[in-house]
């Protein structure tokens, strides 16, 4: 397309789903419940291990780091998701479309280096205890933590940089609820073959790259844990891990289906639409209870808290 004779579009309208009131209406009370949910839960968190010195610990500072990036992953989406729902103009700016689609992609590619983190640092717990402390020293916990967000800021910004160069003259009709990539190529003028394979690579090393890492920390985990005498052992060797796996298993099952395809251009986005629900809003909301519902350290340091002699949970 020529760009001397295109009017690039400055505003993009989010198709979402499709307009009912009396289901936009419930849709918005569940979300914006389960968003506060998300930001109290994943807050509480961030509290705790700051504020309770027996939390200062390698994995509860990453799981820190984690549920700072899970209240600002869904934020990135999920405002903008209910003020829609509740009008009939869905419109979002060009930049701020932009905007959303790259922080949105930051804090979701730094969530898969923080739970690659997560489970090498399980690893050194449950492989190498006697030298836990001397290898997951304060220093290397903050250098992990600075390459992981350094890291999740230079993946996207090529990629994102070449989106926002598109020439958008033809339909500003974003077929989403939120400004994916996938979509916007689709309505983009010129040719975005080199940003789709962009694409495709960042999905392939990102994504299969740390569930490789984390598999083969696993591997070495479980094999460690069976040669463990004791069944009570062995059951509190997993109890420190199913956490994790938990929310490796949910978080990669919902991207692995979203994003890792060799082309957008010809797909439909319905059940992206609902996958992207579940990654967006639901499973930050899961996270602190997976991570803190069987952790005794978590259960007493929230008593502490609330002052209370004991907290109970639902047994899962």
């Amino acid at each position: 397309m020529d760009l001397t004779n295109c009017t690039r579009v400055t505003q993009f309208i989010l198709l979402g789903f499709p307009h009912t009131w009396g289901i936009n209406f419930a849709l918005f009370v569940i979300i914006l419940l389960l968003y506060i949910l998300s930001i109290v839960g994943n807050g509480l968190i961030i509290v705790l291990v700051k504020t309770d010195s027996r939390l200062q610990k390698p994995m509860y500072f990453f799981l820190s780091n984690l549920s700072f990036l899970d209240i600002w992953y869904t934020t990135a989406v999920v405002p903008k998701m209910l003020a829609n729902l509740l009008s009939r103009k869905t419109i979002i700016c060009f930049y701020c479309c932009m905007a959303q689609s790259y922080f949105y992609f930051l804090f979701g590619i730094t969530e898969f280096y923080i739970i690659t983190v997560m489970s090498f640092d399980r690893y050194v717990a449950i492989c190498q205890p006697l030298r836990y402390m001397t290898i997951m020293t304060p220093r290397l916990c903050l250098q992990l933590t600075f390459a992981i967000w350094f890291g999740g800021f230079c993946t996207i910004l090529l990629q994102t940089v070449l989106v926002v160069n598109l020439p958008f003259c033809s339909s500003n009709l974003v077929n989403h609820f939120y400004c994916d990539i996938g979509p916007m190529l689709k309505i983009a003028g010129g040719d975005s073959n080199l940003i789709e394979v962009l694409g495709f690579l960042i999905a392939v090393a990102v994504i299969l790259g740390s569930l490789l890492l984390t598999v083969i920390s696993y591997i070495f985990i479980i094999s460690t844990i069976l040669r463990i005498p004791s069944a009570s052992g062995q059951r509190k060797a997993f109890s420190t891990c199913a956490s994790h796996l938990t929310v490796v298993s949910i978080l990669y099952g919902a991207v692995l289906f979203m994003y890792l395809r060799p082309s957008v251009m010809h797909s439909s986005f319905r059940h992206n639409k609902v996958v992207s629900v579940v990654n967006t809003v639901i499973t930050p909301v899961l996270n602190p209870f997976i991570y803190t519902i069987r952790n005794n350290e978590f259960k007493e340091s929230l008593q502490k808290a609330l002052g209370k002699k004991a907290v109970s949970f639902p047994k899962l």
